[in-house]
C-alpha cells in the first residue's frame, strides 16, 4: 500500500537582517508500507521526503536534511497546526515520529499516535484504514542553489540543498502525489505569481533551440535534418578543428612567402640591381604586390657598374664575351680565347691584374 507525503518549508528571521516569516511548503511524495505480511497491526513506516522533482518545479535534497534537532522533540501534528491561541478547541500534537532515519534518498519514519487523545485516535484510525494517506515534513530552509549540478531537467526553481526538519504532520491534502501549498505569514502564496520568489527563486534558462532551428542548423552543417544535438555538436567540433588547422596552414604559407620575398630582394642586392638601403622598400613592395610582381620588376633592372668595372675605354661587356675579368673565363676557354681573340684576352687580363699583357 502506498502513502503520500508533503513537505512544508520555513524561512526564519536571521539575527542580522532577514525579515521574519514562516513559509510552509508542502510536497507530496509516495509513501510505502513496510509492515511484515504476518503482522497486520504493525505500525506503518512512511517515506516523508525524497529528492525527486515536484510539480511546482523544485526539489529538496534528502542528504541535506538535518534531523538532529527534530529527533530531540519528534512531534507529530495535524495539518501543520501548532497550538498558540490557548483555547480548548485547539488541536494539540497528535503523536510523535519514531525510527526516523535517512535511507538512501528517502527520509523515513513511523507515525505513533497518542492513544490518550480522542482526536489523535480518530486520525490514527483514518490513517491506518487508508482514508488519510498524506504525511508532511516541515522544513527550515538553510540553503538553496541553482547550480547546474543540482538542477534536473524540467526544473524551474532553485533546489533546497540544506534544511532542518522542523516538524512532521498528518495532512488531508492529496490532489496528486506532488501537491504543493506554500504559506507566508499564514497566507497561501502562489509561486507562479512571484510570491515567495526570494525563498525559492525561478531559474533563468537560455531558451533551447526549437526543432525548426535545429533542422536548419543541421542542414547548413551538411547533416540530415534528423541529426541529434550530439551529432550537431560533434560536427561543429570537427569544423572548429578544421578552421584551426586552416589558420595554422595559412600562417605557415605566409611565413614561407615572406622568406621568399626576403630572398629575392637579398639576391637583387647581391647582383647590385638595388642598394642595401632600398631593401626595406622592395620587401614592402613584394608583400603588397606579391612575389611574382616583385620578381618581374627586379628582372627588368640591370646591375649598377662602377668605373672600375669598365675593362678598358671603349670596351664593353659585350666585346669581352660578357666576362669582366680573366678569372671569370672558364679554364678550358682561356687557351681558346687567347688563341682566337687576343684583344679580348688582353682586356680581361688587364682587368684582372691591372697591367698590360705581354705576349
Amino acid at each position: 500500500m502506498l502513502f503520500g507525503c508533503k513537505i512544508a518549508l520555513f524561512s526564519k528571521k536571521s539575527q542580522i537582517v532577514v525579515p521574519f516569516w514562516h513559509i510552509y511548503l508542502t510536497i507530496c511524495v509516495n509513501n510505502k508500507t513496510f509492515a511484515a505480511q504476518n503482522q497486520k497491526k504493525m505500525a506503518k513506516e512512511v517515506i516523508i521526503s525524497n529528492s525527486k522533482l515536484n510539480s511546482q518545479g523544485f526539489r529538496v535534497i534528502t542528504q541535506g536534511i538535518d534531523i538532529t534537532q527534530y529527533q530531540r522533540n519528534p512531534i507529530l501534528l495535524w495539518q501543520h497546526n501548532r497550538p498558540w491561541r490557548g483555547t480548548t478547541d485547539e488541536v494539540l500534537p497528535i503523536g510523535k515520529m519514531e525510527n526516523l532515519r535517512i535511507d538512501g534518498d528517502n527520509l523515513i519514519g513511523t507515525p505513533v499516535f497518542d492513544e490518550n487523545d480522542d482526536f489523535a485516535k480518530k486520525i490514527k484510525a483514518k490513517f491506518e484504514s487508508g482514508f488519510l494517506k498524506m504525511v508532511s515534513a516541515g522544513l527550515d530552509v538553510v540553503e538553496s542553489s541553482d547550480d547546474p549540478s543540482v538542477i534536473l531537467q524540467g526544473q524551474r526553481r532553485s533546489t533546497v540543498t540544506k534544511s532542518k526538519l522542523f516538524e512532521v504532520s498528518i495532512v488531508d491534502i492529496g490532489a496528486n502525489d506532488d501537491a504543493i501549498a506554500l504559506y507566508k505569514d499564514g497566507k497561501m502564496l502562489k509561486l507562479s505569481a512571484g510570491e515567495g520568489a526570494d525563498i525559492l527563486p525561478e531559474i533563468e534558462f537560455i531558451n533551447p533551440l526549437n526543432n525548426i532551428e535545429m533542422k536548419s542548423i543541421a542542414l547548413k552543417l551538411g547533416l540530415p535534418e534528423t541529426a541529434t544535438e550530439a551529432e550537431i555538436l560533434a560536427k561543429v567540433g570537427t569544423l572548429q578543428l578544421a578552421a584551426q588547422d586552416a589558420e595554422k596552414l595559412q600562417k605557415e604559407v605566409e611565413t614561407q612567402r615572406e622568406k621568399a620575398i626576403e630572398s629575392e630582394v637579398d639576391n637583387a642586392v647581391k647582383l647590385k640591381k638595388i642598394t642595401a638601403e632600398k631593401k626595406a622598400h622592395f620587401v614592402t613592395l613584394g608583400k603588397t604586390a606579391g612575389l611574382d610582381s616583385l620578381t618581374a620588376t627586379l628582372e627588368c633592372m640591370t646591375p649598377a657598374l662602377k668605373p672600375t668595372d669598365v675593362i678598358a675605354p671603349g670596351t664593353s661587356l659585350a666585346s669581352t664575351g660578357g666576362y669582366k675579368k680573366l678569372s671569370d673565363v672558364p679554364d678550358d676557354k682561356r687557351i681558346e680565347l687567347r688563341r682566337d681573340d687576343l684583344d679580348t684576352y688582353k682586356a680581361l687580363y688587364k682587368a684582372e691584374y691591372g697591367i698590360e699583357f705581354n705576349s
